[in-house]
């Protein structure tokens, strides 16, 4: 049963409601809800669709969902414990008006357990209020590093082959002239679209791609750091690991002692 059958979040006469379940089922359709809302990612991971873009939630990662913003879940890992916090935001604080995903520093970690024995908790608790109130104020300065992951879905039907083509061969090296003949379009047509609709380079898309597989890979703790090198198309751990810091900007061992 989806939890928000049987919760209605926008109804709830409080300014702050936490919600922590085990094995979450989160709505798989698209919607948003009138106060903010700080979903983290205790084990396991998330992807998530928010306004148009696919972002990755790997374990101890959070992220800050503006009121209003339509998004949904997409695939996640089998077990997966996510911690959800909603808010009402202050009206003229920059940060509430934006997506932020992020590493969870020790000390927000704590605040989140610790409300934990708030979960579905609607009746009106002046402390737990007080103290919700606070790790919002907060919320900012915690996100010191906020990492910019994510893959845009672009609304040009035009590019539909092309991206379920590069989603599907991830690990492959794929030249803009192969992607011109499997999307049928001129390479003129594809290069101005392709940049318009996502923002970046197709070897800037190719590239995040697998970064972003390779944190999910980095989150189930499976594989070695020089296995998911080579399973995520890099021909050695020194170009993964250049790779990586360059979208990261820290390395994947440091991630790896992030999670655990």
């Amino acid at each position: 049963m989806n939890p928000h059958d049987t919760i209605a979040i926008d109804e709830l006469q409080k300014s702050y409601f936490v919600w922590f379940e085990e094995d979450w089922k989160h709505d798989d359709i698209l919607h948003h809800h009138q106060k903010g809302q700080l979903v983290y990612v205790e084990s396991g991971f998330q992807y998530i669709t928010i306004e148009g873009k696919i972002y990755l939630l790997p374990q101890n990662h959070a992220v800050w969902i503006p009121p209003g913003a339509v998004h949904k879940t997409n695939a996640h890992s089998e077990k997966i414990k996510l911690m959800i916090m909603f808010a009402d935001v202050e009206p003229d604080r920059a940060f509430d008006r934006e997506v932020s995903v992020f590493s969870v520093p020790p000390v927000l970690k704590e605040m989140i357990r610790y409300a934990e024995k708030w979960s579905k908790n609607q009746a009106d608790d002046p402390y737990e209020q007080i103290f919700l109130r606070a790790l919002f104020h907060e919320l900012p300065y915690f996100v010191e590093h906020s990492i910019k992951l994510h893959i845009s879905l672009p609304e040009d039907k035009r590019l539909t082959k092309a991206i379920h083509y590069l989603h599907s061969h991830y690990r492959e090296d794929i030249s803009i002239e192969e992607l011109s003949v499997i999307s049928m379009l001129s390479l003129r047509t594809l290069e101005r679209i392709f940049k318009k609709e996502t923002g970046i380079t197709l070897s800037r898309y190719q590239q995040i791609l697998r970064i972003i597989k390779s944190l999910e890979l980095l989150s189930s703790g499976n594989l070695t750091v020089s296995e998911i090198a080579y399973e995520t198309g890099y021909k050695s751990v020194q170009a993964f690991t250049r790779s990586f810091v360059s979208v990261m900007q820290f390395r994947p061992t440091d991630f790896i002692k992030n999670i655990k």
